[in-house]
């Protein structure tokens, strides 16, 4: 058992995991705006999708890394769906009325599933598992079976705790965020969907030449 590079991808993977857990992206923002309309639980659950989405992903990169590389047309389809369904939730967002105090927090369902479907249509994760968490631990099991078991727990346990950090945040604010407030938050949440699913647009406009060579 090489111990060094076992813990060298732990290491790797808890700072990759920090690092994906604050940087703005479509997941992050659906745990914000799970929790702006149904508290922290219903943001957790959101936060919650990594298990179920790059945990399959992990696996699937190991064997198809190489693959994935000279199939543009995949993450083609990946970002056009990804764009659609974020629009579709930026729209939602400036529908979403405030909670009454009075009646005390909704309890908001569908949270866990919204924030799969959004970490599935993401391109990034797959670009990033494909391109690079997937050779990366395709090379190291070739020294050390453990070594990409270690890397993948570590990431995805980093960014979980992240993210359920964040939405912790935005829960203890939210009681006392004005309607205004409220509403201007969510909007910004919006705006943000409707920015990332540009950058899909983008990605894939991109694939094009490729995609119709």
């Amino acid at each position: 058992m090489q111990l060094d590079l076992i813990l060298a991808l732990a290491g790797a993977g808890i700072a990759l995991g920090v690092f994906e857990g604050i940087r703005p992206g479509p997941l992050l923002t659906m745990v914000i705006r799970e929790t702006l309309t149904g508290g922290w639980s219903a943001g957790a659950r959101a936060a919650l999708a990594p298990i179920f989405t790059d945990g399959p992903i992990i696996i699937v990169s190991i064997f198809l890394s190489g693959w994935i590389a000279d199939q543009p047309t995949v993450l083609f389809l990946i970002s056009i769906l990804g764009a659609g369904f974020l629009v579709w939730f930026g729209i939602d967002c400036f529908r979403i009325e405030p909670p009454d105090p009075d009646l005390g927090q909704e309890e908001i369902t569908g949270s866990f599933m919204r924030g799969v479907i959004t970490n599935l249509l993401n391109p990034n994760v797959y670009v990033f598992w494909f391109l690079i968490g997937g050779p990366l631990m395709a090379s190291a099991a070739d020294e050390e079976p453990l070594a990409p078991v270690a890397y993948a727990l570590s990431f995805l346990i980093s960014i979980i705790i992240v993210k359920m950090t964040i939405a912790l945040f935005f829960h203890r604010t939210r009681g006392s965020l004005s309607p205004t407030a409220y509403r201007t938050a969510l909007g910004i949440c919006g705006l943000g969907m409707f920015g990332f699913s540009l950058g899909f647009v983008f990605q894939a406009y991109g694939l094009i030449p490729e995609v119709f060579a």
